[in-house]
């Protein structure tokens, strides 16, 4: 899971800005995931998009993310613009380590550390300090990935809290946390994938997910 994750956080940057991994994907990859994904329910009735999905060693779609309201500016000229508001859901699918299809080695298993993890770097990817000068960039990008990372490998930890969401309906506990850049968190669901999501502008504690029963309609 490392591996593929870290591909979706290092795609290179923009000479303005941080390029956002993936954009305005098509539907086409999301089609081809063995697992549900999953959005905000029908109570959010703004804007949807999708983004990007990742893939395993064997090529497997394994996880993936659509957006909810305003799509976040690439660009960030000053420190204090206002950045939109929006919310990103996270779909991992809840694999164990198995073996690759040649037999050579072991594919990493998925769990909430990972949703956590690609949460909190794609928090990152829409996040980029104006005043920052160019040079520093690449250093603040790579330090900031690391503590995501750390984060993620210590949902226990003093810097999360549990909040408690509904998925499809069902009370669902989540790890939680703020940042100067927005919020994330990560859980598990009764449908066999692990949730991320992060956003910004948009509070958490009224959020609510499901089961997407058409990702088209986020194209």
């Amino acid at each position: 899971m490392e591996t593929t994750s870290r591909a979706v956080a290092q795609t290179p940057a923009a000479e303005g800005g941080p390029q956002v991994p993936s954009v305005r994907r098509t539907v086409d990859g999301y089609l081809e995931a063995p697992f549900p994904w999953y959005g905000l329910d029908e109570a959010f009735t703004g804007p949807r998009w999708l983004m990007q999905v990742g893939t395993a060693a064997d090529g497997a779609v394994e996880h993936g993310c659509v957006g909810h309201g305003d799509e976040p500016s690439v660009r960030h000229e000053t420190a204090g613009e206002d950045r939109g508001k929006f919310a990103v859901v996270v779909t991992v699918a809840a694999n164990p380590v198995r073996r690759s299809p040649d037999g050579t080695g072991l594919l990493e298993a998925t769990s909430v550390s990972s949703a956590a993890w690609l949460a909190g770097v794609g928090l990152l990817s829409f996040t980029w300090p104006g005043q920052m000068d160019h040079s520093l960039r690449d250093d603040w990008l790579d330090q900031q990935t690391e503590t995501a990372w750390v984060l993620a490998d210590d949902l226990a930890g003093p810097d999360w809290s549990t909040l408690s969401l509904p998925v499809d309906g069902v009370p669902t506990p989540f790890h939680y946390r703020e940042s100067e850049f927005g919020w994330v968190l990560a859980g598990s669901t009764e449908g066999g994938v692990h949730l991320g999501a992060y956003g910004r502008g948009m509070s958490a504690y009224g959020l609510g997910f499901s089961a997407i029963k058409d990702i088209a309609e986020y194209a």
